[in-house]
């Protein structure tokens, strides 16, 4: 760490995208930094609307190990959430040799062969079903007796196949896993609770990284993050282009691609402290961006409804609606605070947080 033998960064080049000149070109992302120990009173930092985009020359006080114009350390991840609001888990983990998991020719194969088996298949969803629309479905045998299994010959045999595959494999967790055959391997979602879904990878063009909320009975994948008994508020301020930014800046990165982790993305996000009207508001301008996405789910998928060049113009409004009211829930002034200004206040936010 620099910080650590008190280097400071002088200059510096956020992310862009630098090509070669080969005919196989392959796309790199770079980050220019320029650092020493004698610290210079005028620091330049380039900035980039995109990765693709022209640099803008910022002179500014400060360049933080984020390449950010704020005088902050870093942010670490944390095992809760610094803040008072529900836990982010992780969706539930199969671990199942793909027994449990089935597509939709399967279950109708299934249901034609045994219909009371019905009660045992769920909707099950991951970031593919929620951003693409696709459709899965899984056993969940979590309240299945061991006469239920025993009677019907198809889950006997899924679990038997679960059971096998879990012992033959190289994993001791998962060996362990083989003296519960009939239930997923790790279990997140508490029953009969509605959950917000959170894609844990999430194309980079996106401005909003796509959340929903899934129903009781639907099964979450650990393809997507989860959080049990999450309000319209709390849905509110994480699609916030407030949240994004912080996003952005904190998450991992699979190429060009957002990682979302809940150590370091939803447990280190400083929420704000509204006042109940602007609370209220929230709610409101959260609902309204459901109600307008639920306008066109008949016949266009989440991924269609958030590409910058498809979103509708109605939907882009709800966003902007909402994204006004949560900055004044923060106390940022709407039309004077940019996204890098943005992120200096929560990180100083952050820092406060941690130290109380």
């Amino acid at each position: 760490m620099l910080n650590d033998f008190d280097i400071k960064i002088n200059f510096a080049h956020q992310t862009f995208q630098w090509d070669s000149e080969s005919n196989l070109k392959a796309h790199v992302y770079v980050i220019i930094v320029g650092f020493a120990a004698e610290i210079q009173k005028i620091k330049k930092l380039y900035t980039y609307k995109s990765i693709k985009s022209k640099p803008e020359k910022r002179i500014v006080e400060f360049i933080n190990p984020y390449l950010l114009p704020a005088d902050t350390g870093i942010i670490s991840a944390k095992k809760d959430a610094i803040c008072n609001v529900p836990k982010m888990n992780f969706g539930n983990q199969p671990r199942d040799g793909g027994h449990f998991v089935i597509k939709e020719n399967e279950r109708k194969e299934i249901l034609s062969k045994e219909p009371e088996l019905e009660k045992w298949l769920r909707p099950y969803i991951g970031a593919d079903e929620f951003i693409k629309g696709k459709q899965r479905w899984c056993l969940w045998l979590k309240d299945a007796s061991p006469a239920d299994i025993s009677q019907s010959k198809i889950l006997y045999q899924k679990v038997a196949a679960v059971k096998e595959f879990r012992l033959n494999s190289s994993a001791k967790t998962t060996n362990g896993y083989a003296k519960v055959p009939h239930l997923f391997a790790q279990i997140t979602q508490p029953d009969n609770a509605n959950c917000l879904i959170i894609p844990r990878t999430s194309g980079e063009r996106r401005r909003y990284i796509p959340i929903g909320f899934m129903d009781a009975d639907t099964i979450s994948s650990d393809a997507v993050q989860i959080v049990p008994n999450a309000t319209l508020y709390h849905f509110g301020i994480l699609t916030s282009n407030v949240h994004m930014a912080w996003m952005r800046v904190v998450c991992g990165r699979l190429k060009g691609d957002y990682r979302y982790a809940k150590e370091l993305v939803y447990n280190t996000f400083p929420w704000p402290s509204p006042t109940e009207e602007q609370y209220h508001k929230i709610e409101d301008t959260a609902k309204n961006i459901l109600e307008v996405r639920k306008k066109y789910s008949n016949d266009t998928t989440i991924a269609v409804l958030y590409d910058p060049i498809t979103m509708p113009a109605d939907l882009e409004k709800a966003h902007r609606k909402n994204d006004i009211a949560v900055m004044k829930a923060y106390g940022f002034k709407v039309n004077e605070t940019s996204e890098m200004d943005c992120i200096a206040e929560l990180m100083k936010l952050y820092h406060k947080v941690v130290s109380e």
